[in-house]
């Protein structure tokens, strides 16, 4: 991935995630992310439009714009981990991860965050960066 192009997408943590409808239009959807590795990770809940259309077509694409004329895209097929099941599963814990990275802070309570996860039926999106192209 381009240096640049890269510093954009890993220093921004909002974007436009755009899933394809089963129609075929594109569905947009603002989220908060973390770039680690080159994957990007969104925290979601599992009953979202976006997550019905991964589900069934995998191929995303993230839009992150800082300045109206300075942009980037990522694309890559999104993973999509487990439905948080329990406070202290594998999939709370990369959500804890997610939140670190997106908010740069601390939780006041990440006991109350943890039983949210599970309650709100949390999961992780991946996107491994397969392309990113834009202008600086």
């Amino acid at each position: 991935m381009e240096d640049r192009l890269r510093a954009m997408l890993s220093g921004a943590h909002r974007g436009t995630l755009s899933t394809i409808k089963r129609d075929g239009h594109p569905q947009l959807s603002n989220v908060l992310y973390v770039l680690t590795d080159d994957i990007i990770r969104i925290s979601t809940t599992a009953k979202t439009a976006k997550i019905a259309n991964m589900r069934r077509d995998p191929r995303v694409s993230l839009l992150v714009a800082p300045e109206f004329w300075s942009f980037v895209v990522a694309e890559g097929r999104a993973e999509l981990s487990p439905v948080a099941q329990d406070p202290h599963d594998a999939t709370v814990e990369e959500l804890v991860d997610v939140y670190r990275g997106a908010s740069g802070s601390e939780h006041p309570d990440w006991d109350e965050y943890r039983r949210a996860m599970v309650d709100e039926g949390r999961l992780v999106v991946r996107i491994p960066v397969d392309r990113v192209y834009g202008h600086i």
